[in-house]
């Protein structure tokens, strides 16, 4: 028994100092191949840990760090173009960085092309930067070095590397590329997601003034020759699958179109595509008020109706093509936003996202063209329908903001507050709208308030009033994905609720050192120097808490959002403690005379985050982030240092057993 006692005690030491060693989930396997006169491609392979994902090489402006190489200065050589990657992201959405990012799990490759001067042997040398995270912890940024040694007569190149790096030799010069094909749970889990959102996009479409008087009008067509039931059964089933084709051959055409993830970085952050689209959704919202009319040149229109009039099997179809560009003034804007949307994702996503919209968009069509005695339980259409449109004209105005956010990166004009006074003010005139208060060109009198339109008008009211809150710190979780960072300079009435403003925040020994390049949320007050908030904790006091951190980590972010924007959390951080902030991927190079050689690895600690991530991994035997640690005000660890812990009432007992162990 006491074998057996003594075997688990063991077993439990060496995993916890297993888990507690620095961690470096990423392997690097660097090669090159020829790919025509003087031209090579250079490949850099990474094989990843489970459950760790790196970052993509094509990220949003303000997201995690992407993958990227940086090449030494050299001659004899030329970078063509950006770097490729071939393996393709899953791109799903950051809650820490409020945005889509993509990543790569298992195994990522990407490939730059080059060109060197004929006849002469070239090396190029640099290295590569990347950064890990998985669910929980993330890892500060780190580089792996390269050397490619590149000679036009030798087909096989040899590869160097430095530090964990692995090494491998391309030998086999017309080995295609191994494509990472989106066969993961995940992927299958956003596909299917995107698809019934799609479907539910296409019975929206079917209550369109464009679309739905269309249904009786379509359905009479099918009545000529119903005497003959097969055949007029063949014919429904023949328009039904034509209009799902012609809807998915536009996803197909997309799909198709899509040149990787270059063209969806392009489409979803360029300011160009963005203008483009920005425009056009006002022009469709402008139409659905009844400024004017969106059709299609009649010429297209008048060739698909003679088509139709031909009969059989071809009449069914182009009929099927009439539906589609009669209705496409009020479906463009839908079928629009599912194609930019689809655009950025995975090569399935039009495709699926298309058939989705059209199988819901053709099934009524063909159910009635069959079934044509149930048109009679159909509600007549009339003033209804253009409600539905004007209510559209509103949703769509409202999302048109998500493609100006691109052209103002920076949010210097297209702030947060200005988004959610825009949204606020557009649900509100929703609001007005359903109470007859305001009244359109083609919208009939209206002598009373219904039932539905009062109810639907509380809705629109209640969401202005939830918007109008976003805007003095409610957090607004349900739209935070289509809203703008919350800046320095926002207003928050909500921080200090219930907070007791900290007295160190106006004793001596207050925050001096890096206060203009490091700022804390919620207004608390930290130390961004190990040293200076040390030395406040002996003079205060008071225990210290350490937040190692990182301007890219996503969990960091996420904790700061979910946990410390609990009113409790604040006012313990606020009142109890002096906060010290280290950033451990920050890139400021201090003076030289601030150098030094780390005990640890034995390289030489130049910047901020060098520096701060030594001493995680020094002191705490992990470079893992967010890492928080609790010490008494003399410097000692009072308790277990914590990481991502998304429970309030876990991580404030943490706390508070931090604060009485200082003591």
């Amino acid at each position: 028994m006491r074998r057996k006692l003594l075997f688990l005690v063991l077993a439990q030491i060496f995993v916890i100092s297993v888990m507690a060693q620095p961690q470096d989930p990423v392997s690097w396997d660097f090669s090159s191949q020829a790919v025509g006169e003087n031209e090579y491609e250079l490949i850099f392979k990474a094989e990843i840990d489970h459950p760790w994902h790196l970052y993509s090489s094509n990220l949003p402006k303000g997201g995690p760090i992407a993958t990227k190489p940086y090449y030494n200065e050299g001659e004899g050589f030329e970078i063509m173009g950006k770097i490729i990657e071939i393996t393709k992201a899953k791109v799903k959405f950051d809650e820490g960085f409020q945005m889509d990012v993509g990543t790569i799990e298992g195994n990522a490759e990407f490939r730059q092309k080059v060109k060197i001067e004929a006849g002469s042997s070239v090396t190029i040398s640099g290295e590569i930067e990347y950064q890990v995270c998985d669910d929980v912890n993330c890892l500060p940024p780190t580089v792996a070095e390269f050397s490619f040694t590149l000679t036009p007569e030798n087909k096989t190149q040899e590869v160097g590397t430095v530090d964990d790096a692995k090494v491998k030799i391309a030998t086999d010069l017309t080995d295609d590329a191994d494509l990472t094909e989106d066969a993961d749970a995940g992927k299958d889990k956003s596909l299917w997601r995107f698809f019934w959102i799609a479907f539910g996009a296409g019975l929206l479409a079917l209550l369109t003034p464009c679309v739905f008087p269309m249904i009786p009008m379509t359905v009479s067509f099918f009545m000529q020759g119903s005497e003959n039931r097969a055949r007029s059964v063949f014919r429904g089933l023949v328009f039904g699958i034509s209009i799902v084709s012609i809807y998915t051959m536009l996803g197909v055409i997309v799909s198709l179109t899509n040149l990787g993830p270059d063209a969806a970085n392009a489409l979803s952050t360029h300011w160009i595509p963005n203008l483009i689209f920005f425009i056009l959704f006002i022009l469709f919202a402008f139409s659905f008020f009844g400024m004017y009319e969106l059709v299609l040149p009649t010429k297209w229109v008048n060739k698909a109706d003679q088509g139709a009039d031909k009969g059989g099997v071809a009449g069914a179809f182009f009929m099927a093509l009439t539906t589609v560009l009669v209705s496409f003034s009020c479906t463009g804007p839908i079928v629009g936003a599912l194609l930019v949307e689809a655009a950025g994702g995975l090569a399935l996503k039009p495709i699926l996202g298309m058939f989705g919209f059209a199988l819901a968009f053709a099934i009524p069509f063909t159910v009635f063209a069959i079934f044509p005695s149930l048109l009679k339980g159909l509600p007549k259409s009339g003033g209804w329908l253009n409600s539905i449109k004007v209510v559209l004209g509103f949703v769509v105005l409202a999302f048109s903001m998500k493609f100006l956010l691109p052209l103002d990166p920076t949010q210097q004009i297209l702030t947060r507050e200005l988004v959610l006074a825009i949204w606020t003010v557009l649900f509100f005139l929703m609001g007005m709208y359903f109470l007859g208060k305001i009244k359109f060109a083609h919208d009939s009198d209206m002598p009373h308030v219904s039932v539905p339109r009062l109810l639907l008008a509380i809705v629109a009211f209640v969401f202005s009033i939830y918007l109008f809150m976003g805007m003095f710190g409610a957090p607004l979780k349900t739209v935070a994905p289509l809203l703008p960072p919350k800046s320095v300079d926002w207003i928050d009435l909500t921080a200090n609720r219930g907070v007791v403003v900290s007295s160190h925040q106006e004793s001596e020994c207050a925050p001096e050192k890096y206060t203009d390049m490091f700022h804390m949320p919620y207004n608390l007050t930290a130390y961004y120097d190990l040293e200076e908030g040390l030395a406040c904790a002996k003079q205060t006091g008071k225990p210290v808490f350490i937040d190692f951190k990182g301007h890219f980590c996503s969990n960091c972010k996420k904790m700061e959002a979910a946990v410390w924007s609990d009113p409790g959390v604040q006012s313990i951080l606020r009142n109890e403690f002096i906060i010290i902030a280290l950033y451990t991927d920050d890139r400021t190079k201090l003076p030289e005379n601030e150098w030094y050689t780390s005990e640890v690895d034995g390289k030489v600690k130049k910047t901020i985050g060098q520096q701060n991530i030594d001493y995680e991994i020094k002191n705490f035997k992990t470079n893992t982030v967010p890492l928080y640690v609790i010490m008494d005000s003399e410097g000692n660890v009072v308790n277990k240092p914590r990481g991502t812990d998304l429970n309030v009432a876990s991580y404030t007992a943490w706390l508070k057993e931090g604060i009485a162990l200082a003591e």
